[in-house]
């Protein structure tokens, strides 16, 4: 295994995690119709996990394609 499988598999996991760990704003009930409060903004934590994400997808995409290149 090449330096990119392992880079692959890290940020795999990584952004199954943080998917995993953001909170949505709207319950059940919101999403079938029912008032809910709408949040748009994202702040702290939740707008960092976010950012993380976005990078660990990223990483993620360009090591599949250099490993492919490779």
């Amino acid at each position: 295994m090449n330096i990119f499988n392992y880079i692959t598999l890290g940020s795999m996991a990584l952004m199954v995690l943080l998917i995993l760990v953001q909170t949505r704003g709207a319950s059940l009930g919101a999403g079938l119709g029912s008032a809910g409060e709408v949040n748009t903004t994202r702040r702290g934590t939740e707008k960092t996990i976010f950012q993380l994400t976005i990078i660990c997808a990223m990483v993620f995409a360009l090591s599949l394609v250099l490993g492919i290149i490779k």
